[in-house]
């Protein structure tokens, strides 16, 4: 006797129930899609990984109001050299003596701590130079100094050796370096030279008394 085919009978949809259906679509909305295996890595800025450096005002350094370090020296040396107007004008040559100009004076705060002060004094001074003047042989004391050429062409006797400087040229020295600078061309020339701290002394070496002059050099 054959028994009827068993029919299949399908398992009925489970359906979540309407008042449901929000908060199930809310949470499959929710579940990130997988990432692919070869898809790049998110990019990353430099404010992203460090921060806004700006949006943090108390990490920021205030501007100095005066150079404190040999390259704030430099810079403002540079700074100087770079205003033509504010030097040119004073230029004047002198056959018969050495000429030069203080640009500037700041003495050194008596508390350093204090607003505004200069923690450390310091001095510019503006120097022409006619062929053949020369400085002499000498040092700067106590003082360290940066050498700008700013026309013409100057040489630098050294204990190590001579040395060319064009215009643009700077020479930064510590205290006690000694030197002759002197104009070996046919053409003026102008330089500019700032002393921290302000200059006290320049003993010459061994120098003749046609060079003793003592100006700044």
């Amino acid at each position: 006797m054959n028994s009827a085919p068993a029919s299949t009978v399908a398992a009925p949809a489970v359906t979540a129930p309407a008042a449901l259906a929000p908060a199930v679509a809310a949470a499959r909305a929710e579940v990130p899609a997988p990432a692919r295996a070869d898809a790049p890595a998110p990019v990353e800025s430099d404010l992203q990984i460090a921060g806004d450096i700006l949006a943090v005002q108390h990490l920021l350094q205030p501007a100095r109001e005066h150079p404190v370090t040999v390259a704030d020296f430099v810079g403002l040396a540079r700074s100087i050299a770079e205003d033509r107007a504010s030097w040119e004008h004073l230029v004047r040559y002198d056959a018969t003596t050495r000429w030069y100009h203080r640009l500037r004076i700041v003495p050194q705060a008596l508390d350093s701590a204090r607003a505004g002060g200069a923690p450390i004094g310091y001095e510019v001074w503006l120097l022409s130079w006619v062929p053949g003047q020369g400085s002499g042989l000498h040092d700067h004391g106590g003082s360290s100094g940066v050498l700008t050429v700013l026309d013409g062409e100057l040489t630098e006797h050294t204990p190590r050796g001579r040395l060319t400087h064009r215009a643009g040229a700077q020479r930064v020295f510590a205290p006690g370096y000694a030197h002759e600078v002197v104009n070996d061309t046919l053409e003026g020339a102008v330089s500019l030279h700032v002393y921290f701290p302000g200059l006290t002394e320049m003993p010459m070496h061994h120098c003749s008394p046609a060079h003793a002059e003592h100006v700044p050099a």
